[in-house]
């Protein structure tokens, strides 16, 4: 008997994450590096560390992994690679070399499902230029998959999610909605062409999408995964010192997704404590729809990029240009 990966989970994706409302409290109590060398760190909420190796070179390090979010084994090996990978190149950096992270129930699964996930994250990583060359393993009735990636970089031409400006649009690259599939493949509602549809968007690479940021002179990158469009739009507007306003009818989702958040018939929790947790920033026009309040809260997984980019370059990247920096109170959002 065939058991559905997803049945094991208790969460599904990015998902599965600890909210942004009960984890910053707890990553704030603990010391900012002190090392001349660290360009990023958690402090600005980023994608990445940065350390600095030389003048020309900086090391970028990362590492994600989740719980099943489709029920195939290698789609899901590839989502999560591609996920991890997704990190590095919101840095403006490109991927050297990774780790597998795996938490796996053997005894219930087997060997061939497990085969299965990392050959998806190998193929993933050997698309994107980089090589896996080790990891680690632990016994656990919840599967899980991920990696620790590194990627190089030179200093000057780093990306973070710091150096937004009022007045930059802001593109993404993605369209959202993979946390209410997630949510409706558990509870039997996702039909295939969905379910394909949002495997083909979580297992594209931010590979282009960061090459055209970085050619656009983007001010600002970071990725949307497991906070939601409105909790990334926040950090990054938080360490840009700017203010947000989002145009709800741009943003976009997978297509299918719209009606499954009109019913509410599949809203992950990630998703619910998104929305809760945006309450404290966001205030959305009296003419948005719920279901369009619920995709800017969707807890996505291996999403697009969000760059920052001047008006005037913002069509060279391929996305939809979903709101704008503008003066204010900095992270704050308006939703119209």
């Amino acid at each position: 008997m065939t058991v559905a990966l997803t049945s094991l989970s208790h969460g599904a994706g990015c998902g599965c994450k600890i909210g942004a409302a009960e984890l910053r409290p707890i990553v704030a109590t603990l010391p900012a590096p002190t090392d001349p060398r660290v360009l990023a760190s958690a402090q600005t909420a980023d994608d990445a560390g940065v350390v600095q190796l030389s003048a020309d070179l900086a090391i970028v390090h990362t590492a994600d992994f989740f719980t099943p979010i489709v029920d195939d084994p290698y789609a899901f090996g590839r989502i999560a690679a591609t996920n991890a990978l997704s990190d590095i190149y919101a840095m403006g950096a490109e991927p050297v070399s990774a780790l597998n992270l795996v938490a796996y129930p053997l005894e219930t699964l087997g060997p061939e499902v497990l085969t299965e996930i990392l050959r998806g994250g190998l193929d993933a990583v050997q698309a994107a230029g980089a090589s896996i060359v080790g990891g680690h393993t632990i016994d656990d009735s919840e599967p899980k998959y991920g990696l620790s990636v590194m990627g190089t970089v030179h200093p000057d031409r780093l990306l973070t999610n710091a150096g937004g400006r009022p007045g930059d649009v802001l593109v993404l690259t993605k369209p959202l909605g993979a946390g209410t599939v997630a949510t409706a493949i558990k509870r039997g509602l996702a039909g295939d062409a969905l379910i394909a549809r949002a495997i083909e968007v979580m297992t594209t690479l931010n590979d282009v999408a960061a090459a055209q940021a970085i050619t656009a002179g983007a001010h600002a990158l970071t990725d949307v995964t497991g906070f939601g469009l409105l909790g990334h739009v926040n950090e990054l507007a938080a360490a840009s010192g700017a203010a947000v306003e989002l145009d709800a009818a741009a943003i976009p989702a997978i297509e299918g997704v719209m009606e499954l958040l009109e019913a509410e018939t599949a809203l992950a929790g990630g998703t619910k404590r998104n929305r809760a947790h945006a309450e404290a920033f966001t205030r959305f026009g009296d003419d948005v729809p719920e279901a369009v309040r619920w995709l800017a809260s969707d807890a996505m997984t291996s999403g697009g990029l969000l760059a920052a980019v001047a008006p005037r370059a913002a069509g060279a990247i391929d996305g939809w240009p979903v709101g704008r920096l503008v003066d204010g109170v900095p992270g704050t959002i308006v939703v119209r």
